[in-house]
């Protein structure tokens, strides 16, 4: 825990690929805003008898220091979520938007109440999401595969070629599950495996080489466009361990 005044856990979902996590403030002053990095997931957050849905980023979100609730929430991955909640995710990037702004404010006061009622509201949110994925099936194993390939790596030629798809129905089909096009979705994977391995120790270069940058000067690059910042302000700041709307997990967000 890189906070004091934060204590946060996460365990794997019965939701494939999915995290359940939760974050409780402690008491303490108000600590400074903290970055965000982009890294291709959603979430469904529960805070204070509220819902809301963490659309995918495209630069660094900044969290209000002055948002002392605690929360419980389930992070999906890449192109989930928009089967899940129904809502293309081009629709929701860079935004946070209430649950009850998507589907039917009753439906939505009826769960948040179940939720604020539950003893572990963390599980409760991700019965609800598994209930969810039981009536709407699986992710389109189409855009599941573009997701693991550029995890992993892999150009966008290559995953275009390797799933059967043009580059503009490449295009098509990772705005509506992903939120962005498949050069977006790589360059925040790499971005997040460059960070992983500099969590682990590697030197920067070395880490941009592993992560597939061409050279330091272009993970810079990368981290300033995507983040913001730079990596020696990024980690000294202790932003090392913050993401999405959370601290960082101990490795699921930064596989994405």
């Amino acid at each position: 825990m890189a906070r004091e005044h934060q204590r946060y856990q996460e365990r794997p979902s019965r939701l494939d690929g999915a995290v359940v996590w939760t974050l409780d403030e402690l008491p303490g002053p108000p600590q400074a805003a903290r970055s965000v990095l982009p890294d291709g997931c959603m979430d469904l957050i529960w805070s204070a008898g509220r819902l809301v849905v963490a659309g995918p980023d495209t630069h660094a979100f900044q969290v209000d220091p002055r948002d002392r609730a605690s929360r419980a929430a389930i992070r999906f991955p890449p192109g989930t979520a928009p089967v899940l909640l129904g809502v293309p995710a081009h629709e929701l990037r860079d935004h946070r938007v209430e649950l009850a702004d998507l589907w039917s404010r009753t439906a939505v006061r009826e769960l948040t109440g179940r939720i604020d009622r539950a003893a572990d509201p963390a599980t409760a949110l991700e019965d609800f999401a598994l209930g969810l994925a039981a009536e709407t099936g699986p992710p389109d194993p189409l855009t599941a595969a573009v997701a693991d390939r550029l995890r992993r790596g892999g150009s966008v030629a290559a995953t275009a070629a390797e799933v059967g798809l043009g580059a503009r129905q490449l295009h098509r089909r990772s705005l509506a599950a992903f939120g962005y096009g498949p050069k977006v979705l790589a360059r925040i994977l790499r971005l997040q495996r460059a960070l992983a391995l500099v969590r682990t120790g590697l030197p920067y270069a070395e880490a941009a080489c592993a992560a597939g940058c061409v050279d330091q000067a272009h993970l810079a690059r990368e981290m300033r466009d995507l983040a913001g910042t730079t990596l020696g302000a990024y980690f000294s700041a202790g932003d090392a361990e913050a993401n999405s709307d959370t601290p960082q997990p101990s490795g699921s967000r930064t596989t994405a």
